[in-house]
This record gives C-alpha cells, sequence and structure tokens, in this order.
C-alpha cells in the first residue's frame, strides 16, 4: 500500500561550505535567491532559497555545530552537493509512525523554524515538521526525509518565484550509482513507487505530479552530459537537478559563459553550482 503522508518532492538541499559565496553563484545562473535564512538552534544551520511553483532549491551550511547537522558535516569533509532530497508530508507524525509500521526507524518529527524577511519589509516565521528516513538508507547516497510545511506563505513568497532562467519547476534529480537498479529499487521500496527501467537508467517518480529521481552508472551519465558539464561532478551520489524552463534561451543569456547547449537542454557544470549540474529543459 502506497505510503498514505507522502507527496512527491518538495525540494533538495544543496549543502555547501560557503553559504553567502553560494548564494551569490547560483545568483549569477540567473536564479531569484531569497534573503539568507537562520534554523532554529537545535539544527545550527542557516539556508538561501530558490523558489518555484510547487518545488524548490535550498542552499544550506552549517553555522553551528549541532547533533543534528553531524551528518551534513560529514558529507562536507568529502564534496559540496545534493545532499538530501526532501518529500512534502501532510502530517509529520503521522508519516513518521507509518514508517515506524513497517520497520523503519524514523527519525522525527522535529520542530523548527526561521525567520523570514517579508516583500513589504516586515518579518515572518517559517515554521516546519520534519522526519527523517533511517541515515543507513540512503539510495545511491542521497538522504531522504519528509517536510510539512506550516506556514507556506512565508516561504512560497510570489516576488522570489521568477527568474531570469526561466526556471518554474524541478524535473528530474539525477543520481550517479554504481548499481543503478539497485539504488532505484531501494528508493522504490522506501517510498513506495515503483522502479521503471530507461535506456539509459532507472526512473523512480516521487509521487502526483511532482519531479521523478533518475539513478544512472558512469556510461548513462556521459551518455546524458558532454565532459565540459560533467566538470566538477562527483564520482558518485547526487549529480544533477533538472529543471523546466519557460525561456530556454534566457536560461543559457543567464547562465552566460558557462552554458553549454546540447541537444533541447542547456546547462551549467557541477563546477558552477556547488558540485552539482543544474540543467535546464524547454517546457
Amino acid at each position: 500500500m502506497p505510503l498514505k503522508h507522502i507527496l512527491g518532492l518538495d525540494h533538495v538541499v544543496v549543502t555547501v561550505r560557503d553559504l553567502d559565496a553560494s548564494a551569490r553563484q547560483w545568483q549569477s545562473l540567473g536564479f531569484t535567491v531569497s534573503p539568507r535564512g537562520t534554523h532554529s538552534p537545535i539544527l545550527g544551520t542557516g539556508n538561501y532559497t530558490i523558489m518555484f511553483g510547487e518545488d524548490y532549491l535550498e542552499l544550506l551550511g552549517v553555522l553551528t555545530e549541532t547533533e543534528q547537522n553531524k551528518p551534513t558535516r560529514d558529507y562536507l569533509k568529502n564534496r559540496e552537493g545534493l545532499e538530501r532530497a526532501a518529500f512534502t508530508t501532510d502530517d509529520a507524525a503521522a508519516g513518521a509512525e507509518e514508517l515506524k509500521s513497517r520497520g523503519l526507524a524514523a527519525l522525527g518529527p522535529v520542530h523548527f523554524g526561521r525567520p523570514v524577511e517579508l516583500p513589504n519589509g516586515g518579518t515572518g516565521e517559517a515554521r516546519f515538521n520534519v522526519f527523517r528516513w533511517p541515515l543507513d538508507e540512503s539510495p545511491g547516497g542521497l538522504r531522504i526525509f519528509a517536510c510539512q510545511h506550516l506556514t507556506r506563505d512565508t516561504v512560497w513568497i510570489p516576488e522570489l518565484q521568477t527568474h531570469a532562467n526561466g526556471a518554474s519547476r524541478i524535473i528530474r534529480v539525477e543520481v550517479l550509482a554504481a548499481d543503478p537498479k539497485a539504488a532505484a529499487e531501494h528508493l522504490g521500496r522506501l517510498i513506495d513507487e515503483p522502479a521503471k527501467q530507461q535506456e539509459d537508467g532507472w526512473l523512480v517518480p516521487s509521487g502526483g505530479k511532482r519531479a521523478d529521481f533518475l539513478f544512472y552508472d558512469e556510461a548513462g551519465f556521459a551518455a546524458r552530459y558532454p565532459a565540459a558539464v560533467r566538470d566538477g561532478a562527483a564520482t558518485g551520489g547526487a549529480a544533477a537537478v533538472v529543471l523546466a524552463s519557460s525561456d530556454i534561451e534566457g536560461a543559457a543569456a543567464a547562465l552566460g559563459p558557462v552554458a553549454v547547449t546540447h541537444g533541447e537542454a542547456v546547462s551549467a557544470p557541477a563546477s558552477a553550482g556547488n558540485g552539482v549540474i543544474v540543467s535546464f529543459l524547454p517546457q
């Protein structure tokens, strides 16, 4: 039976060593980046968000060492990059219990918040409840968790949802794995979605009309992206995020000198996106 409280991909977390520098870097790729947020002390992290219609990208950095952010600090010892993917949940407590009923030791729920600068000059608060799958349940090296938004109006702010590159939603999260079939089937079991074989990898839907996950090996990775785009990518784990753009020529112009056109896609190399390939497709 499908998980009742998981509604598809909510956002992806790009973990970085220099949070403010990463915000400037992603702005240079044509994204509108939110003001910097500081999470509750239990998390010890700060972030910038890049908002789309129903999903978003999060740039995350460690500000203060806490037990909660130890996995992130361990990740950063080796690389920056797309460390985690979050699914939308309508009830974090019920979702965690649902995992536990299936023998998975869910972590949480944890409640936290962060102040938000509002367009009118005021300040609000974004509040969340989250739970995590066990840390050793990381398909292809990608950690997963679920996020319940308690204050959507302080996260999905209209002024933050328009981007010079035309980005409007996440189409796909791509993961480089030694055994893409096994990694895809692993994720499929964790979220109760079927893994489907593709020409150069294995696809797992995240639920509803939200983004898919694609797992491929080195050959599949090379078939999708020229060497110039793969520059700066890690040898395993989440490798790319593919976004819909309403203006693919505008996306190429926004990326400027780092833009690489291949087929119908325009991509920025991993070296320009904190270890993540950022690719745009016309939609």
